[in-house]
């Protein structure tokens, strides 16, 4: 609990502040675990194309724009205005959306992978759980963001 008594609510952190706050300290492993579904999709054919085609475009917009909102909070841009923390929110409900409907996309193509590649099968499988996985840090994320909204 030492990382939310180093700023108020009320405040967006900037600099290594990021590291040391909630909901900020969630940007890392919603990183690692985007960048991990990517990796694990990107590895194997992409078939069924389209399915498959909308997880790489969420794993990929997810981690760009994670990567640029956590620099964006690191530089400073927000200027601790309320409508970054409403846009902070907004992102990372939009991310929980995106992540919740390729995770059941992607559960949906490994079940029908169950009896072909097992080396396949087995990539899917870990993906679908780092998939879940980044749903839910960007869903804590979320709330959190929504408390530091209102307490704007």
């Amino acid at each position: 609990m030492a990382a939310t008594t180093a700023q108020s609510m009320g405040t967006l952190p900037s600099g290594m502040g990021i590291c040391t706050t909630f909901p900020d300290i969630f940007y890392l492993p919603e990183l690692i675990f985007g960048g991990l579904v990517w990796i694990l999709v990107a590895s194997t054919h992409v078939t069924p194309p389209n399915p498959l085609g909308w997880v790489m475009f969420v794993s990929i917009f997810c981690f760009v724009m994670t990567f640029l909102w956590m620099i964006l909070f690191a530089a400073g841009c927000h200027k601790s205005s309320s409508g970054w923390a409403a846009a902070d929110f907004v992102y990372h409900g939009l991310a929980v959306i995106f992540y919740l409907s390729a995770g059941v996309t992607l559960a949906f193509i490994t079940m029908l992978s169950k009896g072909g590649d097992l080396r396949l099968y087995r990539i899917y499988i870990s993906a679908v759980v780092f998939a879940f996985a980044a749903t839910f840090l960007y869903f804590i994320h979320a709330i959190l963001s929504a408390i530091r909204w209102k307490h704007f």
